[in-house]
C-alpha cells in the first residue's frame, strides 16, 4: 500500500495549481489530505473518481473555507469514522479514519499554536488526541497516523532551531509531546529511513524560504510499531508544488 499525506491548504487552490496532475502521476493507494477548506460540493469529486478514486471522504469544519481533511482511496474500506467524538476536535473537522482489512489509515490535522487561546486549545487537543489514540490502539493496533502535526521533533527537523526555539511548533512542550507520542509505539516513517538534516515539508511564503529551503519538517506518516517490518519506503516529495507544505509519501507491504 502506498499512502501519501499532504497539507493542501486548500484543495481547490491546488487543483488550479495542478494538483490532479500531480496525483494522476504520484498514483498512490490511499492519500490523506489535510486544511482541505471546502466542502464536497465545492469539489468536483468526478475527476477524482477517474483517477480511479472512487472511495473519497470528507470532513470539512463547520466554519466555512478553514481546516478539514479528507482521505482517498482506491482500495474499499470496510469503515470510515468521521471525528474523535471529542467535541472541540471534532467541529473543525481534524481527523477522519478508514479502516482497511488489516491497517487503519487516519488523516490529521492537528491545530496551530499562533496565539496564546489557541496554543491552549492545541494542548489540550494534543491530551486529549493522545489518549484516544491509546485506547483506539488496544481495538486497532495497526495505525498509520498520516498528517499535518504542527510540531517539529527535533533540531535537525527546523532550519533554525536557535531562533525557534519559542515559536509555537517548536517549543519544547510541543517537541516533549511529540517525543512521548511516538514513544508510545509508533515509528516516524521518513526518519526511519533518513537520518539526514535539510529535509522539510512546510515553507513560509515570505522572503523566499522554499527557494533558500529554510523549512520545518512538521508532516509525518507515523506507523504503529506492529508494523515496522511491513515498512518499505519512505520519503518526502519536495519537487510537488501546490501548497505552501509538500506531500510525505510511506510504502507497506
Amino acid at each position: 500500500m502506498k499512502i501519501i499525506s499532504y497539507n493542501v491548504n486548500g484543495i481547490r487552490a491546488a487543483i488550479s495549481k495542478g494538483f490532479l496532475i500531480w496525483l494522476e502521476q504520484a498514483n498512490p493507494d490511499v492519500i490523506c489530505l489535510q486544511e482541505i477548506k471546502a466542502t464536497p460540493e465545492q469539489v468536483p469529486l468526478h475527476e477524482f473518481e477517474n483517477l480511479g478514486y472512487n472511495y473519497h471522504y470528507w470532513y470539512p469544519a463547520q466554519k466555512k473555507g478553514y481546516s478539514g481533511v479528507a482521505i482517498l482511496s482506491k482500495i474499499k474500506p470496510r469503515e470510515v469514522v468521521y471525528g474523535t467524538g471529542i467535541e472541540h476536535m471534532d467541529f473543525e473537522g481534524r481527523n477522519i479514519r478508514a479502516d482497511f482489512d488489516d491497517v487503519s489509515v487516519m488523516s490529521l490535522y492537528l491545530p496551530s499554536g499562533t496565539n496564546i487561546d489557541r496554543l491552549s486549545h492545541k494542548f489540550m487537543y494534543m491530551d486529549d488526541f493522545h489518549h484516544y489514540i491509546a485506547d483506539l490502539r488496544l481495538r486497532i493496533p495497526n495505525l498509520v497516523i498520516c498528517g499535518d502535526y504542527n510540531i517539529c521533533h527535533e533540531p535537525i527537523d527546523i532550519h533554525d532551531p536557535i531562533r525557534n526555539k519559542t515559536v509555537s511548533g517548536f517549543l519544547p512542550e510541543e517537541r516533549s509531546w511529540l517525543d512521548m507520542f511516538m514513544k508510545s509505539g509508533f515509528i516516524d516513517s521518513f526518519r526511519h529511513f533518513n537520518k539526514d538534516p535539510h529535509h522539510y515539508t512546510w515553507w513560509s511564503y515570505r522572503a523566499g524560504a522554499r527557494g533558500n529551503n529554510k523549512g520545518w519538517r512538521i508532516d509525518y506518516i507515523l506507523v504503529s510499531k506492529t508494523m515496522e517490518d511491513r515498512l518499505t519506503r519512505a520519503v518526502i516529495l519536495p519537487d510537488a508544488k501546490h501548497s505552501d507544505h509538500c506531500p510525505v509519501l510511506a510504502e507497506i507491504i
